[in-house]
């Protein structure tokens, strides 16, 4: 058998592009739906550039039990969608690439779904196409695991299930994980080491590891492609992100 690489990874709205080297790296990206969704987490909100500065843009929710699941949360019915594509298009619309990428981020907007976990998996598979990335993504709960098990324990669990030979996780998950637990079950740990690629953002201070579509608003998507493909290194042990 060869090397399969499994990722798993909570759906995040427009991620920065340590997601997309992520995807590029794996063979399947499990995509935890039935995990409890986070507040102040990345599942439905990221940062874009406004004056030379970082700003979050959301999508709203409708209340729910802070115990509920990622599949359980719906978007909220007052969700103002012509008033967040204004906002983005008045930041970015003297951008080089403006039109193809406000096109990309107001087809995802504009997608019917209520259901939060299925419209953020939309907007990944839209540029997951628009990219060229042709990982497989799967439901966490299609995969038939104890899915009561928690932290390294449920990942072991996924990776052994879908028969991974590699398991690659974002940097900011080193310290979760125990290489010598992970070589026990016969399954390598590694980790996305991200290239800081800079750019020019209008004539201001350039702002880091902002969401995907601030890249794709200031680069060609041959230029964020390359990116996408090179701009990354598979690490055993990583060094933190600047």
């Amino acid at each position: 058998m060869g090397e399969k690489r499994i990722a798993i990874m909570q759906p995040y709205f427009f991620p920065y592009i340590g997601y997309f080297h992520l995807l590029h790296a794996a063979d399947s990206l499990v995509l935890y739906d039935n995990l409890q969704y986070t507040k102040k987490g990345w599942i439905n909100r990221n940062r874009m550039l406004h004056n030379g500065g970082d700003v979050l843009f959301s999508i709203p929710l409708r209340k729910a039990s802070d115990y509920a699941s990622i599949d359980q949360r719906e978007v909220s019915t007052d969700f103002d969608r012509r008033k967040l594509l204004n906002r983005v298009r008045a930041a970015y619309r003297k951008a080089p690439n403006f039109a193809a990428t406000m096109n990309l981020f107001t087809t995802a907007i504009d997608h019917p779904e209520s259901n939060l976990f299925r419209f953020v998996k939309h907007s990944i598979q839209l540029l997951c196409d628009h990219l060229g990335i042709r990982t497989s993504i799967i439901d966490s709960s299609n995969v038939p695991i104890d899915h009561s098990m928690r932290g390294q324990d449920k990942v072991l669990a996924i990776c052994r299930a879908l028969e991974a030979t590699t398991y690659v996780n974002a940097i900011g998950g080193v310290s979760l994980y125990d290489q010598a637990d992970f070589a026990g079950k016969g399954i390598e740990l590694r980790f996305i080491q991200s290239e800081n690629r800079r750019y020019q953002q209008f004539h201001y201070p350039f702002v880091a590891w902002l969401s995907i579509l601030d890249v794709l608003m200031f680069n060609s998507t041959e230029t964020v492609r390359d990116w996408v493909e090179n701009g990354y290194t598979l690490v055993a042990n990583p060094t933190p992100v600047s």
